[in-house]
Formats: C-alpha cells, sequence, structure tokens
C-alpha cells in the first residue's frame, strides 16, 4: 500500500497520515479507537509485526501467524467506552469485514484496551454476534 493511498481504517485520511506513522514507530495512538484502528490497519496491510507489538504483554500470543487468503475489506467502529487520553482504559466495539477466498465475513468484536507505560495496547476481546 502506498502513502497516499486512503488509510484501510476508515479514517478518509491518506495511510501516510493516518495508520502509517504508527506501524513506523513515529508517534503513538493517543486513545483507544485510535489503537484499534492502528491495528486493523495493520492487519489490511500484514503488519502483524505492529499487531503484536501493541498487544498487552500479559495477553499477547508467542507469534501471530498470517491468515492466508483472507483479505480485510472494511471496518465500522460500533461504540466506544472511556478510552480517551488521560483514561487507563478504554473499549471499542467493531466491525471488521473480510473476505477469505469466495467467501464475505464479519469479526464483530468488543475489545478492551489498557494504558501501560504512558501507551495504549489491545487487552482482550469478546466476539459478538
Amino acid at each position: 500500500m502506498r502513502s497516499t493511498d486512503l488509510c484501510p481504517c476508515g479514517s478518509g485520511a491518506p495511510f501516510g497520515r493516518c495508520c502509517l506513522p504508527l506501524h513506523r514507530g513515529e508517534s503513538k495512538a493517543g486513545t483507544a479507537q485510535q489503537l484499534m484502528r492502528s491495528r486493523y490497519s495493520a492487519y489490511a496491510v500484514g503488519d502483524l509485526d505492529y499487531v503484536w507489538q501493541t498487544w498487552h504483554p500479559r495477553t499477547r500470543p508467542d507469534a501471530l501467524p498470517p491468515a492466508d487468503g483472507l483479505t480485510w475489506t472494511g471496518l465500522e467502529i460500533v461504540d466506544t467506552a472511556d478510552g480517551q487520553p488521560g483514561d487507563e482504559s478504554g473499549e471499542v466495539e467493531f466491525r471488521a469485514r473480510y473476505r477469505q477466498g469466495p467467501r464475505p465475513g464479519v469479526l464483530h468484536e468488543r475489545s478492551r484496551f489498557a494504558v501501560r507505560a504512558r501507551r495504549w495496547f489491545y487487552l482482550d476481546g469478546d466476539i459478538l454476534d
């Protein structure tokens, strides 16, 4: 993906001014929703290192294998609770659309986030629907 392409997170901003600086470590997420969007974008562009690095050390897996044949096609933020600057935790409910081979699908999750060392991290989530 080029930095001038629209960001996969659905913000409407170019990737190079939206999630790419977070992926490169040039900036950090200021809210739980911003981290959630940047993680979705990382999945969409195949940057699993970023996904792993932004997963809370207490809950992250040892490794993240790529999902062969899976293409992320869109993100919808359904709800947020807390997760603003100054908060210590937050939740983001989202629907992430994907295609696996010819079949479309939707991942509907309510994710939990926490601040550690002044950075937002993904903790875990509940699959909905």
